[in-house]
């Protein structure tokens, strides 16, 4: 009897599936700007340093409306005011 081809079981052998940590970490270089209704080259700005993580905001290149913010945790920041 042959194998179902929709029907699909790794082999035997196969490594356990572990989560990977390639991307942990992402920075935006593009993100989509209400004010001119595509997705357009950020500007990053430190905003605060904060014990939990640097707070960072995203501007538009073009308009410099508002599209984003983040907190990053690893930052060269982090940890001043830890401690």
């Amino acid at each position: 009897m042959k194998n179902n081809p929709f029907n699909f079981t790794p082999p035997a052998t196969a490594r356990p599936v572990k989560p990977r940590e390639d991307f942990g970490e992402l920075e935006a270089t593009e993100l989509y700007c209400s004010e001119c209704g595509y997705a357009v080259p950020i500007n990053k700005f430190l905003l605060l340093v904060l014990p939990d993580g640097d707070r960072y905001e995203y501007r538009c290149k073009h308009c410099g409306a508002k599209v984003g913010d983040k907190i990053d945790r690893s930052g060269q920041f982090y940890g001043i005011l830890k401690g």
